[in-house]
């Protein structure tokens, strides 16, 4: 399997190397034609530059002087008089040269004509200019040059063409190698990194080293690993707890048990027992019910059938029913809702939450304080406040008490009861009900537990229905 740096540094070298090549044959090309374009302008120009001479001096001499003056440089001169008669001429003529020299011409402009311009083709590249220097001194100056020459030329240009093209191959192989590295390293620590989340390895750290698709992408991925991690911690906590849940009461149970089988056992004795174990299972029955609970609101299987209820009715039963339980241990129980305010609520889950919420107040507040229930309405939202003068929350355990199996009490005393999931419920049920509930504690000076209901209308309040 080819990794994705040797894929990426493939791709930019394919491209990079089309482009390149693309511009270096534009280039090129571009290049001869404009040296060939330039020499047929320099060899016209040179012919016209004898033409004049001619014209204002036409005799042997001149002629002679022309033809000598060529012969020292890369390029040839022929010239003919209008009948195609060679008047002189700087070097031996070839058969190219009579070929060009004895085709007729018509209509040479002034400043010159371009007869041969073709290097693949032709041996010379050629112009031809016309004189008239009156009555017989009329003709014409041929000029020639070699393409060997031209070649050679071309030929040094190619050498530094490929000397470019080899240095800018090298330079490309280096850029590419290094940034092809540069983008897919990020890409490697990802791959590596979702590699041990799925080995089940959570702990990974992903550096966002830039603010792009793959700066999120990273991000992402670290926010899945600490997600992740965080739910095994969880999980493994959640098992731990229950484990340490089921372990006391069922050691109980087995235990007393046990001696309870015992032949000489006291009948007295036998009830004692037997009474023990059926609270222990009874301990059990009821973690596992409330365990029950939370799978169903996880999976979305528990009902909700809301109803239009008058909130203050609904609270007041429920003061009806934990008024004794209050008052056994000294403690005043008050409720405080003056209007009849109207909400959609599923009166028997709520019965739950409020249940649960009075039961904590109760186990954790002392004689002779005050537990209230208060009813209010802002815009269109219920808000309920179950406030208590107990022994209020540490504010390290705030953040956490509505999380599973989590006890303020880390002794776990068998004399105040409870899992840890009671307040994980009554979270999960008002959040179905689209609502939120908070804490707000003091140690040593009591709690406040906030229910709101949103967006709910209490149009005719006067009604009880």
């Amino acid at each position: 399997m080819m990794k994705i740096s040797i894929k990426l540094g493939l791709w930019f070298f394919i491209c990079i190397f089309i482009i390149e090549t693309c511009s270096m044959i534009y280039l090129h090309r571009n290049v001869v034609h404009s040296l060939v374009n330039e020499e047929l302008s320099s060899l016209k120009a040179r012919g016209n530059s004898h033409r004049d001479v001619l014209e204002m001096s036409f005799d042997s001499t001149t002629l002679h002087h022309i033809g000598l003056m060529e012969s020292q440089t890369d390029t040839e001169v022929v010239i003919t008089n209008t009948d195609g008669k060679i008047l002189e001429t700087s070097k031996s003529i070839d058969d190219d040269i009579e070929k060009i020299i004895s085709e007729a011409i018509e209509d040479i402009p002034r400043n010159g004509l371009i007869l041969q311009s073709d290097l693949q083709e032709e041996k010379y590249i050629a112009t031809v200019s016309s004189f008239d220097g009156g009555k017989e001194n009329q003709g014409y100056v041929y000029m020639f040059k070699s393409k060997d020459q031209i070649h050679h030329f071309i030929s040094q240009l190619n050498n530094h063409f490929i000397l470019a093209a080899l240095l800018i191959l090298f330079f490309m192989f280096i850029t590419i190698f290094f940034l092809s590295r540069a983008l897919t390293k990020p890409l490697v620590s990802m791959k590596e990194a979702t590699r041990k989340l799925s080995n089940g390895d959570f702990s990974v750290s992903l550096p966002v080293t830039s603010n792009d698709e793959l700066g999120e992408l990273s991000k992402s991925i670290q926010t899945l690993a600490n997600d992740l991690n965080y739910l095994k911690k969880e999980r493994n906590e959640f098992l731990a707890s229950i484990s340490h849940e089921l372990r006391t009461p069922l050691t109980y149970i087995k235990g007393y048990a046990d001696l309870g089988r015992r032949n000489d056992l006291d009948e007295t004795e036998r009830i004692n027992y037997l009474n023990i174990i059926h609270e222990e299972a009874d301990h059990v029955s009821v973690l596992l019910k409330e365990l029950f609970e939370l799978a169903k609101m996880d999976q979305n299987a528990f009902s909700i059938s809301k109803e239009r209820t008058n909130i203050c009715l609904f609270l007041q039963s429920i003061f009806g029913k934990v008024l004794p339980a209050f008052k056994s241990k000294g403690i005043h129980l008050e409720l405080n809702c003056k209007e009849a305010f109207f909400v959609e609520i599923d009166p028997i889950r709520f019965e739950q939450v409020f249940l649960n919420l009075l039961d904590n107040a109760l186990k954790y507040s002392k004689e002779n304080t005050t537990t209230s229930i208060e009813v209010l309405q802002e815009n269109k939202n219920i808000i309920i406040f179950i406030k208590d003068q107990g022994k209020g929350i540490p504010y390290d355990d705030l953040p956490y008490i509505f999380d599973r199996l989590y006890r303020v009490d880390k002794s776990r005393s068998r004399l105040t009861g409870g899992y840890g999931l009671g307040l994980a419920i009554v979270k999960e049920i008002v959040e179905a009900h689209n609502g939120e509930i908070s804490v707000d504690s003091q140690d040593g000076k009591g709690t406040c537990f906030k229910i709101v209901l949103k967006e709910q209308l209490n149009e005719n309040r006067f009604t009880d229905r």
